[in-house]
């Protein structure tokens, strides 16, 4: 009876084995490096020591050309490779080692992402389980053989072990699924060589959260520059989280009112760049949306005087949309229709929209900037994350958003198809509620 107890509880012992420490998840990272707009996918690390696979997605209008990899810990070796970026957009592979779990950078040319190799590390609960069950075994082997000899007043105490043993792990692998999993390592805490390889160490912090953070931009060159700091210490935030598949989306509206999506690269701790391609003369509004370790996601708005020399070019991004525009404060639907059922994720999702207003002058002066998403619909046959290689989805691209305040707002849609990111402007007026005046 024992003997099938314990076989009985073993299969239920299963739920426990989701439960280890994570062993981590393919990383997107958008970049806006110099004249290319590219996505870095950093590959799920499968083994320590043992390879990481990187992917490179080139864009429509990204050069061609050599960009190298390195990736470099902390005492560790370095590793790097050349990729070559082709003509064609689409994806370019490259392959480096890592020899330890922990914090680590991807250095690509002058960029560098920060990202976190983490340890195979079994829960406490997993301990428990598993080893409720070993003891288990090892106590009936012993209850057995006194049995045998003739001692079956000695082989009581390993037989009430036994019974202990497999109610410890019973409880371990029944509790284990209610447990809360830990957060992947980094989100949190700022990620060590130690709490990574020990995920569950105590830790004295209860309150993750930090300050907020200061935008200060300038211009070097063609560059646009972001300078990140603390709102309480001064110092240089070098914390950011990949959201939404990158460090910071920028989104930038020039003079004539173009608009431009960003992904800056990181440079040095708190500093972060991207080009301006063709830049106009004139105050750009800037808005930065980023996600800080333990903060939360935050929106930084600034503006710049820049001294170009380019004229403007209206976007001419095409697509037949279909609005319901309802007063301000309720849900309005903007439905872009791209013709063919090829479009591609882009930073996740399936579209993005970006609304400013009301705008009365400049979009810099609007008080109202969002920034809404399209979500990827769960299709058969087709992955539940597809990255940028699926090119399965539209033709219609929907949007809800409830425009808080009536005027005139300033909308781009983006989606993208072949590579290539397509910005289709448009504006819309958004009518007062009902018994309400405008001022």
């Amino acid at each position: 009876m024992l003997l099938l107890t314990l076989g009985a509880i073993l299969g239920i012992a299963g739920p426990a084995l989701a439960d280890g420490a994570q062993a981590g998840a393919d990383v997107h990272v958008a970049q806006t490096l110099g004249d290319r707009d590219l996505t870095v996918i950093i590959r799920r690390v499968a083994e320590v020591p043992g390879p990481v696979h990187v992917d490179v997605v080139t864009h429509a209008g990204s050069p061609a050309g050599e960009i190298t990899l390195t990736a470099r810990a902390a005492g560790a070796a370095t590793s790097t490779t050349k990729v070559v970026l082709g003509e064609k957009p689409g994806f370019h592979s490259g392959v480096l080692r890592i020899d330890r779990p922990g914090p680590w950078e991807l250095a690509v040319d002058e960029a560098t992402i920060p990202f976190v190799v983490p340890a195979l590390v079994p829960s406490p609960w997993e301990n428990a389980t598993y080893g409720g069950f070993i003891a288990a075994g090892v106590l009936l082997f012993v209850a057995l053989l006194l049995a045998v000899f003739g001692r079956p007043g000695l082989a009581l105490v390993p037989t009430a072990g036994v019974i202990a043993a497999v109610a410890v792990a019973a409880t371990a692998a029944l509790l284990s699924p209610s447990i809360p999993p830990l957060a992947p390592p980094g989100t949190q805490l700022d990620p060590t060589f130690d709490n990574v390889n020990d995920p569950y160490q105590r830790t004295s912090i209860v309150d993750f959260s930090r300050p907020p953070v200061n935008l200060v931009p300038g211009v070097r060159g063609d560059d646009l520059v972001l300078s990140l700091t603390d709102g309480s210490s001064g110092r240089p935030v070098d914390d950011l989280l990949v959201h939404d598949s990158a460090f910071i989306h920028l989104v930038v509206v020039s003079p004539s009112g173009n608009l431009l999506h960003l992904h800056p690269i990181r440079t040095a701790p708190g500093e972060y760049r991207a080009r301006l391609k063709a830049a106009e003369r004139g105050t750009y509004a800037l808005a930065a949306e980023i996600a800080r370790r333990g903060g939360g996601v935050q929106l930084l708005r600034s503006s710049i005087e820049v001294s170009g020399t380019s004229a403007a070019r209206p976007q001419d991004g095409k697509a037949a949309l279909a609005t319901e525009i309802r007063e301000a404060g309720r849900p309005s639907t903007i439905t872009a229709g791209f013709g063919e059922r090829d479009l591609q994720p882009w930073l996740g999702m399936l579209g993005h929209m970006i609304v400013i207003g009301p705008v009365t002058d400049s979009p810099a002066k609007a008080p109202i900037w969002a920034h809404v998403h399209s979500m990827i619909p769960p299709t058969p046959g087709l992955p539940d994350k597809p990255d940028e290689s699926v090119a399965a989805y539209g033709p219609d691209v929907p949007f809800t958003y409830s425009f808080p305040l009536p005027g005139k707002y300033f909308v781009w849609i983006q989606a993208e198809r072949n590579y290539e990111i397509v910005t289709v402007p448009t504006v819309v007026d958004v009518p007062a509620a009902k018994g309400v005046s405008e001022k």
